[in-house]
């Protein structure tokens, strides 16, 4: 088995420590004589595993008494609609600030529960920037004001959690959580896919504030109602079990490296090493990105000659370097940095691409 650097955007690269642990209990889990896949996620040994993983990721993030933690299915797109749902009378405005794709399809989503308002966009600028703060519209009775703190396929980040006053500020976090310490409190509500720093694909892990799974804009299912399945331990229906599993892998091993003060450090070193490379090659790598809004999760670039971008990436793919390709959507070359990718990758894609440019330019 030979294993490349995977520079994934999601589902994205796990620890090898992790999918290493998986493996080897993948047919017997913890004495059960059966798969944790295999096992009533209602017995004794599931249920405890649950509150173990919920209380690794409450001590990660500080999360402070108030909040629920909720391990849900889908994934964040299917929140998109689901947040409005829960939060939204018909008719109450929701203030959007849209930093790139991903904000400006939470805010189309909304449409069928709530009035979503665009308070701030980077659009003209082709979202290489996050909105000055002091241009938002926002609203003092918005039902919740909007953030996507990194956009994927854009590579800006929001490095600064807004003052919005006393409106709930709700967060797509999927691709930064767990990437550095975080400020729970300043949030309503947090939600963020797993695929990318937390697990594989199909669960959504949820912060939320008690007092707002007490709102019920609108009859809706017991199955689509945040309240339920708080009140459900998360376990309203069989939850993914597997992805349950494998998140509370994750967690402890960020424990192991010195949580998320320790992952901070190492994410801003990737990522300064890597836009270090692009901005030192004479021009001929671009990151059109604001440096305050640079993402250190995402980093996209162009070629200078953009006819060599087709080429780039399969050359790469050959010197064990995966899945370089950027978003369809945008183009060029996009490179993520979630927590399991080492510095060691890194470097050998800076490596490479002096390499290219060498021989190519």
């Amino acid at each position: 088995m030979s294993r490349a650097w995977n520079f994934s955007a999601g589902p994205a690269a796990l620890p090898e420590a992790v999918l290493r642990r998986a493996q080897a209990e993948l047919l017997e889990w913890n004495g059960a004589h059966a798969s944790v896949m295999e096992i009533s996620h209602r017995g004794k040994a599931f249920m405890e595993m649950a509150a173990r993983v919920e209380a690794d990721l409450r001590e990660l993030l500080a999360v402070p008494s108030g909040y629920k933690v909720l391990f849900l299915q889908g994934g964040a797109t299917q929140h998109f609609a689901q947040v409005p749902m829960n939060l939204c009378a018909d008719g109450q405005r929701a203030d959007y600030v849209v930093n790139g794709h991903w904000g400006e399809k939470a805010a189309s989503e909304a449409s069928a529960y709530a009035v979503p308002n665009v308070a701030a966009s980077s659009k003209a600028d082709g979202y290489t920037s996050i909105p000055d703060r002091a241009t938002w519209d926002l609203d003092p009775h918005a039902a919740y004001v909007h953030v996507t703190t990194n956009e994927t396929i854009h590579g800006v980040e929001m490095h600064d959690v807004p003052d919005v006053g006393g409106v709930p500020l709700v967060a797509d976090m999927s691709s930064d959580i767990l990437s550095h310490p975080l400020d729970v409190s300043k949030f309503g509500l947090i939600y963020a896919g797993a695929q990318k720093n937390i697990g594989p694909s199909g669960l959504v892990v949820m912060i939320v504030r008690e007092d707002l799974l007490e709102r019920q804009p609108r009859p809706l299912p017991r199955i689509f109602r945040y309240a339920e399945q708080a009140a459900a331990n998360s376990m309203l229906n069989t939850p993914n079990t597997w992805g349950w599993y494998v998140a509370g892998l994750t967690f402890q091993w960020l424990k192991e490296q010195g949580g998320l003060a320790g992952m901070e450090r190492r994410n801003r070193a990737k990522a300064a090493t890597l836009y270090q490379a692009i901005d030192g090659s004479g021009g001929y790598y671009r990151n059109r990105v604001r440096p305050e809004a640079r993402s250190r999760m995402n980093v996209i670039f162009n070629l200078q000659d953009a006819t060599l971008e087709p080429v780039f990436v399969p050359e790469a793919e050959r010197a064990g370097l995966l899945a370089l390709k950027g978003h369809r959507a945008l183009g060029g070359i996009r490179a993520s940095l979630y927590n399991a990718v080492p510095l060691e990758a890194v470097q050998a894609l800076c490596a490479f691409m002096s390499e290219f440019a060498r021989r190519h330019g």
